[in-house]
């Protein structure tokens, strides 16, 4: 049974599920990962996560429209961080999961159709 805390409306279940849908790609989620700690550059996360600033920028732009990001300009550069505490208290959430053993994608046959 659901808990009614957890109900949602349709708009809002499509909003959580693009926030998921976002954070499935491995590169958004490096980004979010890597701007957990403290505010970053695109060109620092493009050097240190060894993307281009353009391919940065573009993950940046969607992980802002979801409010996954937020940006602060600073002189001539915008500074990344992570949105809130739930965002980054979820991904430390899960993150601990997967080191633990509890999420082994590996062992998940997963069939893909071909289009």
């Amino acid at each position: 049974m659901i808990r009614k805390t957890l109900m949602l409306s349709g708009t809002q279940l499509n909003s959580l599920a693009e926030v998921f849908r976002l954070l499935g790609d491995p590169n958004r989620l490096r980004i979010v990962m890597y701007c957990m700690d403290d505010p970053k550059s695109v060109g620092n996360i493009a050097e240190k996560l060894g993307l281009s600033q353009t391919l940065v920028s573009q993950h940046l732009r969607l992980l802002r429209g979801a409010r996954i990001v937020v940006g602060k300009r600073q002189a001539k550069n915008v500074f990344y961080s992570v949105a809130d505490d739930h965002v980054g208290g979820m991904i430390v959430d899960m993150v601990t999961r997967v080191k633990e053993g509890a999420l082994l994608v590996d062992d998940v046959k997963i069939r893909v159709r071909p289009i």
